[in-house]
């Protein structure tokens, strides 16, 4: 027989793991199987503004909207910084994202990869470059001369082509520090440096091929005046990517619609081929977080070269650890 004061302390004791075992069910059923109210927004880096990127992603943003069943909006940000608050607060549940910032979103702001965009040539893969003014002499050899002589433009920081490929695969393994070898070091969008290397307000900035080609199709008479000096090796094309915490029937969908998008045959997947045209991609395929390791390897020699720098043995020794990781692991996929 159980005393009558340990009945009533058993008795609360048990009602408070009832409450605190609903709660948890609270909690998970609301992190794990949500459903937004004003419907899926949807995240898109537009350094050029909203008036020039929607006209292409709406169409199948309206498409997308119809194939699950829930309103999709855009958010459209300036920054690869953005997009990525925008993910960790939950005010956007998918997104079009870069590949560094794809990696930073998956590390912070409770994302998952569900594709990866193709382009119209079947490539899933785009190159860091190099430009300078078409007829100004300038080589890569002369660029990688230093002695604060020419005025360079580099990307947004989280650019990867516009700043990790270009001090991964060109500066670092020259331990070369853009700020102490060039004159002037000015941060923008691909657009901004190509219009003003083409100009003459700066000698050289990074770029990339798809941005080239862009920019010949779009403004052939600026792109006339630009040549390439230097590409990296490929580096993985932008993904799309969902919150973790969205309903999981929901998260289905979104992946199927981009997977079977403008797939197949007849008048439909004709009209589709045509809204991925607009974007310069063929199709969007299946991919996991696993596609972006050579970003990740990327951004782990970035960190090696900034710890030597500042002489910090453990974070080097760390991040050089993670190199050999990522490396060997490469080296045995398929």
């Amino acid at each position: 027989m159980i005393p009558g004061g340990a009945t009533r302390r058993l008795g609360v004791g048990m009602m408070a793991v009832v409450a605190l075992a609903l709660s948890a069910c609270g909690r998970d059923s609301t992190s794990t199987a949500r459903v937004p109210a004003d419907g899926v927004h949807f995240s898109i880096l537009s350094a050029q503004g909203q008036a020039s990127s929607a006209p292409l992603w709406q169409p199948l943003l309206d498409d997308m909207s119809k194939a699950i069943g829930v309103k999709v909006t855009a958010r459209f940000g300036a920054s690869y910084a953005e997009l990525v608050e925008e993910m960790k607060q939950g005010r956007t549940q998918a997104g079009w994202f870069s590949a560094r910032p794809a990696i930073e979103a998956l590390d912070t702001a409770d994302a998952e990869v569900i594709a990866r965009t193709v382009d119209t040539d079947g490539a899933d893969s785009y190159r860091s470059s190099l430009i300078v003014r078409k007829g100004s002499g300038l080589t890569l050899d002369a660029v990688l001369a230093c002695g604060r002589r020419l005025d360079f433009g580099i990307g947004d920081a989280q650019s990867t082509s516009g700043t990790l490929a270009p001090m991964t695969f060109l500066f670092n393994p020259r331990r070369i520090d853009p700020q102490a070898c060039f004159a002037t070091v000015e941060s923008a969008n691909h657009e901004t440096n190509a219009f003003s290397v083409a100009t003459g307000v700066l000698d050289v900035a990074t770029s990339n091929s798809v941005s080239t080609a862009a920019l010949t199709r779009q403004n052939p008479a600026v792109a006339d005046q630009i040549e390439t000096i230097w590409q990296s090796p490929p580096i993985p094309e932008s993904g799309i990517l969902v919150r973790e915490d969205l309903d999981p029937a929901l998260k289905e969908k979104i992946r199927s619609f981009f997977l079977t998008y403008g797939q197949g045959s007849g008048v439909e997947a004709d009209r589709q081929r045509r809204v991925l045209a607009g974007l310069r991609y063929s199709r969007f395929a299946a991919a996991d977080a696993d596609y972006l390791d050579p970003v990740r390897e990327m951004i782990a020699d970035e960190t090696l070269a900034a710890a030597r720098a500042s002489g910090d043995r453990a974070a080097a020794t760390a991040a050089e650890r993670d190199l050999q990781r990522l490396r060997a692991r490469r080296e045995v996929q398929p």
